[in-house]
């Protein structure tokens, strides 16, 4: 076939047929060649939504890491140490025991009353844990008293349960300098200058310390230097992350699990 010339002097070439039996309108065009700078954009944000949703997998159903900020839990933790915290056997129902150590966010009145819950950038942060969104603190503590235990702290001699002393000599790192023999015992003032009194009114002052349900007594191993159930009362259960069981980071030391009870 000949090809034909255009006025201004241009040859074009032949046009292409269909091959044979193919209709024209069934004729496939040539494909175009897609923006090299729309493709890499499109990749990156197919790896950052991928990426959003393994990390949102893995936080929520699975693990986290965690850091140790301070000596609350000392000796069982230090200060720098980096620790797993599970939740799969809170998906799975398992209740919580009484020894073990688990993580959680601290009542909105050890933190001024703010409770972060409701927002949108600081529940994206619990589920991702990207440095950039909101930051929301957690405490790390030991389960001491479980729902319709009764507490009672002796100062110099140790935690009574339902009126048996509490054997914690393998964790303790000393004894409580403080006696808790009613609610209205519960209290003091927290490290970011909030005065704790939960049980102040006059009806509950006299009462005893039981745990009521869906709720926890926790409770740190430094016994005088931990902000936790003896300052601010009861956790809510719905406030827990999931449990500490194994320590994978501590200077000249090995990885090791935390043992319950």
């Amino acid at each position: 076939m000949e090809s034909r010339e255009h006025p201004a002097g241009f040859t074009s070439e032949p046009a292409k047929q269909p091959g044979p039996g193919v209709p024209p309108e069934l004729a496939k065009p040539t494909p175009k060649k897609s923006d090299p700078v729309f493709t890499l954009f499109k990749e990156v944000i197919e790896l950052i939504v991928v990426t959003l949703v393994l990390l949102i997998g893995i936080r929520f159903l699975i693990a986290e890491a965690r850091f140790i900020p301070s000596s609350s839990m000392e000796p069982t933790l230090q200060i720098g140490d980096r620790l797993i915290v599970e939740k799969v056997s809170g998906h799975l129902r398992r209740p919580i025991r009484r020894g073990e150590i688990i993580v959680f966010y601290p009542p909105p009145a050890e933190m001024g009353g703010k409770d972060l819950s409701n927002d949108p950038l600081t529940v994206l942060g619990r589920l991702t844990g990207l440095p950039f969104l909101p930051y929301e603190p957690a405490f790390i503590k030991r389960v001491i008293g479980l729902p319709g235990d009764k507490i009672r702290v002796q100062k110099n001699v140790g935690v009574y349960i339902n009126d048996q002393l509490l054997d914690e000599s393998p964790y303790v790192k000393e004894k409580p300098q403080y006696d808790l023999n009613a609610l209205g015992d519960v209290g003091n003032r927290s490290n970011h200058g909030n005065d704790l009194r939960p049980y102040k009114d006059p009806k509950l002052v006299n009462e005893p310390i039981v745990v009521p349900a869906g709720h926890l007594f926790v409770m740190g191993d430094n016994r005088n230097n931990s902000e936790d159930s003896h300052m601010w009362g009861f956790l809510d259960q719905n406030r827990v992350i999931g449990r500490a069981c194994l320590l994978f980071w501590r200077f000249f030391a090995p990885p090791r699990y935390l043992e319950g009870p």
